[in-house]
C-alpha cells in the first residue's frame, strides 16, 4: 500500500510541477488560468488520495476516518476550484483583460 501512495503521491507532485511550468511559461491572464486549474484539481487529487491510502493502511476506524476526511477535501476543491477559476476569469474581462496577440512581423 505504500507503493501505491508513493505513487499517487509522485503523479501529483508532477501535476503540480508541470501547472506550475504552465503559469510561467504562458503569456497572458486566460491561458495561465488554464494550467492554474489544472495544477490544483488534478495534482490535489492524485497527491491527497495518496495521502488517504497511506493513512487508511491501519484499517482502523481512525484511520478510516481520517482518510475519508482527506477524500472530503478533495471534493470540496472539486467543487470550488473551478467555480473560483471562473470568478477570476470573469474579473479579467470585467477589468478590461485582452487576450494576448502575437507581434505582427514587418516585410521588409
Amino acid at each position: 500500500m505504500s507503493i501505491i501512495a508513493s505513487i499517487f503521491i509522485v503523479l501529483g507532485l508532477f501535476f503540480f510541477t508541470g501547472g506550475a511550468i504552465g503559469i510561467l511559461r504562458f503569456p497572458d491572464f486566460f491561458s495561465r488560468l488554464h494550467p492554474a486549474g489544472k495544477l490544483d484539481t488534478m495534482g490535489l487529487l492524485m497527491c491527497m488520495t495518496g495521502m488517504a491510502i497511506y493513512t487508511a493502511q491501519d484499517f482502523s476506524l481512525a484511520a478510516i476516518l481520517t482518510a475519508l476526511k482527506i477524500m472530503l477535501i478533495v471534493v470540496f476543491v472539486f467543487i470550488t476550484s473551478p467555480t473560483a477559476t471562473h470568478a477570476i476569469l470573469n474579473a479579467g474581462v470585467q477589468a478590461g483583460l485582452g487576450p494576448w496577440t502575437a507581434p505582427q512581423k514587418k516585410d521588409n
